[in-house]
């Protein structure tokens, strides 16, 4: 029995010391991380870091956190964030947002309230913490911006799995569930509009290839750029407006795409009389646009659906044959 005790109080205190070194070198390392951040000019501040949770957990607990990347003029300032990680599996983490958070740019400040916001994420237990695969939640989230708008979102997820190391390709699905868009494009809608207050959802499937992997320094140094898009499918409804699209993309270092996206809608006028309203589209242009569609979808058969491809090449758009203008350029910030 005194044998076992003793073996006892030695594995514990193995394990004691396992524990402290491994918090002590947490807490040192996102310590240095915001010093770094700091050193390349970046606005990198907190008022407190502890990381706690002996015996089997290493939670990280910033307060106070202020971040601002100068290259791109983004930041984010919270009251909270918390990394979440069992001792014996530290390259699986909890991330834990705030119920109170802001995100700016150059152009406005986003205050974001949410009942529940986080991410569980497994990385890759290499020197760079490449992403391997994530699942982010969101329940009850608002936005206030300073120019103005408001917005809500009753639920979302995202899910991200690396399905191919050598091109950086992940199969990623997003849904989110009864949006209320932003109050300044609800209002240009007007008190006539036939469309309910609630959009009802939209669920993307896709595999996206990407010029670099998802890793510490897409945060560090710049993100990683979509370079190819296999996209399985998108749903997005609005009242009676249905949309579904899928097709490929190949997408240069210009972020400028080549390839062809299958789309069939129903309703598309009521697209077009919101596409208005909102000054989407010029009011000079809607008469040529509907003619042409009404065109295309004769070809599809008929009258209120569309059945039709849109095409990318040479940093242009077509719609079928007719042609509707330059490609958007696909870049992330």
């Amino acid at each position: 029995m005194r044998k076992l005790i003793v073996i006892t109080l030695v594995l514990a205190g193995l394990w004691a010391g396992y524990w402290w070194v491994g918090a002590s070198g947490a807490e040192r390392a996102f310590v240095q991380w915001f010093d770094d951040r700091g050193a390349e000019g970046w606005v990198a501040e907190y008022d407190e870091l502890n990381v706690r949770g002996f015996p089997n957990r290493f939670d990280t607990v910033i307060s106070g956190l202020s971040l601002a990347d100068p290259e791109t003029g983004l930041a984010w300032d919270a009251e909270e964030f918390q990394i979440l990680a069992l001792s014996y599996q530290p390259n699986h983490v909890i991330a834990v947002w705030p119920g109170v958070q802001r995100l700016s740019n150059p152009e406005q400040k986003i205050d974001i309230t949410a009942d529940d916001l986080k991410g569980s994420l497994v990385v890759d237990p290499a020197p760079n913490l490449p992403l391997t695969r994530a699942t982010f939640v969101i329940e009850n989230m608002s936005l206030a911006s300073s120019a103005g708008w408001n917005a809500h979102l009753d639920s979302g997820q995202l899910a991200t799995r690396l399905t191919d190391v050598d091109t950086n390709t992940h199969e990623v699905f997003f849904e989110a569930k009864n949006l209320i868009p932003a109050s300044g494009f609800v209002q240009r809608l007007g008190p006539d509009s036939v469309l309910p207050p609630v959009f009802e959802g939209v669920t993307v499937k896709a595999n996206i290839g990407f010029s670099a992997p998802w890793d510490r320094f897409a945060i560090e140094r710049a993100r990683p750029q979509p370079r190819h898009l296999d996209l399985s499918l998108l749903t997005a409804k609005w009242g009676e407006m249905d949309v579904k699209m899928g097709g490929m993309l190949e997408i240069d270092a210009a972020g400028i795409p080549t390839g062809e996206i299958a789309i069939k809608a129903n309703n598309w006028r009521q697209m077009i009389a919101v596409a208005e309203t909102t000054g989407a589209i010029a009011p000079e242009f809607v008469s040529t646009l509907t003619g042409a569609l009404q065109f295309v979808a004769g070809l599809s058969g008929g009258r209120e659906s569309l059945d039709v491809t849109l095409g990318f090449s040479g940093g242009y758009v077509t719609l079928g044959p007719i042609p509707i203008g330059r490609a958007p350029v696909l870049k992330i910030r």
